[in-house]
């Protein structure tokens, strides 16, 4: 049985975590509020702009000089998954289910015969996926800002396309968080190479009625580029509110648990200090009746 000195100590030790976690829940409460606000901001310009490529793309896709990150390369053999984590955790299963995600649709196209290649985007993805595939790339940190800006989806989006420049993939797939509510993220899968174009129904409804100057492959050659770090930089604000999300209730869960756990203890505390109250008063009685 633990004496009383140590039941004070671990009631001083989990009070100074339940300080910890409830100042951390605060903090990500603040963030969250921000987050949530820039990652429903950018959702129609996104939304938008990959509608209104998709519709452009209906009216190039199958020709010859189609531009290769719409049409691709011809080849489906070579897969590369975007994983995009945070670099840090404290925020229950929202790292993790990402990294089972990634996991069960690596293995799926691992028993297709397919080659599958990972780029971690955060930290936390690179850990959980490089104890098990050895094909892992160093991983592209988001830390070091001040929240998330375009410019870091913008050093995905170019290594994404240098990696496709030099044939080292022929598909690659982004896997993110997208935020719902403070307790729901639902891990995601998005094709980024080559462009999904909605397949044509014959009655013209998927085609733009647009004049364009220049011509739509050059247009489609330079947006289509933009438009990828722009999905990108949607999947990375979704993902930031998504963390504090998950951060916020999985340190408000830490701070209620570490509460019971006080409550416990004291309660443990006071029964032992009560025992030892009445072992000394019967030692004290039985030496007075002694004498």
């Amino acid at each position: 049985m633990p004496s009383l000195k140590d039941l004070r100590g671990r009631i001083n030790s989990v009070k100074s975590t339940r300080k910890i976690t409830s100042a951390m829940k605060m903090v990500a409460a603040s963030k969250l509020r921000r987050a949530q606000s820039a990652a429903e901001a950018a959702r129609p310009y996104a939304v938008r702009m990959e509608a209104m490529l998709a519709r452009l793309a209906a009216n190039v896709a199958g020709q010859p000089n189609a531009p290769r990150l719409l049409a691709g390369n011809g080849r489906d053999q070579v897969h590369l998954i975007v994983p995009l984590t945070a670099d840090r955790g404290l925020a229950g299963a929202f790292n993790s289910s990402i990294g089972r995600q990634t996991r069960a649709l690596a293995r799926k196209l691992l028993a297709e015969g397919k080659t599958v290649k990972i780029l971690p985007v955060g930290r936390k993805g690179r850990d959980f996926l490089k104890r098990e595939f050895k094909d892992v790339h160093g991983e592209l940190m988001l830390g070091g800002r001040k929240g998330i800006d375009f410019i870091q989806a913008e050093e995905v989006a170019t290594q994404v396309v240098a990696m496709f420049d030099a044939n080292e993939f022929d598909v690659a797939t982004l896997v993110y968080n997208q935020f719902r509510s403070v307790i729901s993220q639902v891990p995601t899968e998005v094709q980024l190479i080559p462009l999904p174009v909605p397949e044509d129904n014959g009655n013209g409804a998927g085609r733009a009625m647009y004049e364009f100057e220049p011509d739509e492959e050059t247009i489609l050659a330079r947006l289509l580029p933009k438009n990828l770090a722009i999905q990108i930089y949607r999947a990375m604000l979704e993902s930031n509110a998504g963390f504090y999300g998950a951060q916020m209730t999985s340190m408000d869960n830490a701070t209620r648990n570490a509460g019971d756990m006080i409550n416990r203890l004291t309660m443990h505390y006071n029964r032992t200090r009560q025992a030892n109250i009445t072992r000394e008063l019967i030692e004290i009685i039985s030496g007075a009746e002694a004498i």
